[in-house]
């Protein structure tokens, strides 16, 4: 039986402070963690419509995004399937609006990803700094769990690397 492909993306710019969040995530869990073959880390930017290809070819999407929901910063929130794509009709997703449009694309496929979008309230968007607030930096351990729980939802084998 082959492998399903899954696909981690972080979207955002880590140029202006929190919205880099799920990049920045990404690229933890590439240091820290080494997963099978079937599974891609993706450091999408903010690639947007660009990332329709990515999104496509997988079986299972796990997105990492900092999201605007009027809550307080470093709130988590854990949207599936038809959640995301209802975010299009609203005005509280930071920039990644492209990539939204991306995954409505792929919706009009005959098998189009099972998606989980794990998001978090931002602190500052707006500060040219490439580093994320203490809030946010509070949190990625915590995010990079969630992620790592859904992939024991999935049955994936992954493991630590040594140092």
């Amino acid at each position: 039986m082959e492998a399903k492909q899954i696909t981690i993306l972080g979207i955002g710019c880590t140029l202006l402070s929190d919205q880099g969040f799920g990049v920045s995530v990404v690229q933890d869990l590439n240091e820290r963690f080494e997963f099978p073959g079937y599974v891609h880390l993706v450091d999408g930017g903010l690639v947007g419509v660009g990332l329709t290809g990515t999104v496509a070819q997988a079986d299972h999407l796990i997105v990492i995004d900092a999201i605007s929901n009027n809550g307080r910063p470093g709130d988590v929130y854990r949207l599936e399937n038809q959640q995301i794509l209802e975010r299009l009709s609203t005005k509280n997703h930071i920039q990644q609006v492209e990539f939204l449009e991306a995954l409505a694309h792929c919706q009009a496929l005959d098998d189009p990803p099972q998606t989980v979008l794990l998001g978090i309230e931002p602190d500052d968007t707006k500060t040219l700094a490439c580093a994320l607030t203490p809030v946010l930096q509070e949190k990625m351990v915590a995010v990079t769990s969630l992620v790592l729980k859904e992939l024991d939802r999935l049955a994936v084998t992954y493991r630590e690397k040594e140092n």
